[in-house]
């Protein structure tokens, strides 16, 4: 599934603080390979560089 901009997403990462928070997608880069990176915006910071199969969509 590919992701844009103001989409809500969860953060499945273990090594993040963030994992299983809620967040909104703020930047969508396209790596060299032509695959998409994400930076999500949570509460209280962001992560950048999260690829795709580490976001799943929120429920609405």
């Amino acid at each position: 599934m590919t992701f844009e901009e103001d989409d809500e997403v969860i953060l499945h990462d273990e090594h993040s603080e963030y994992h299983g928070e809620q967040g909104t997608i703020t930047q969508v880069m396209e790596t060299m390979f032509g695959d998409a990176t994400y930076t999500v915006d949570f509460e209280d910071g962001n992560e950048q560089g999260v690829p795709e199969d580490n976001l799943e969509a929120a429920e609405e």
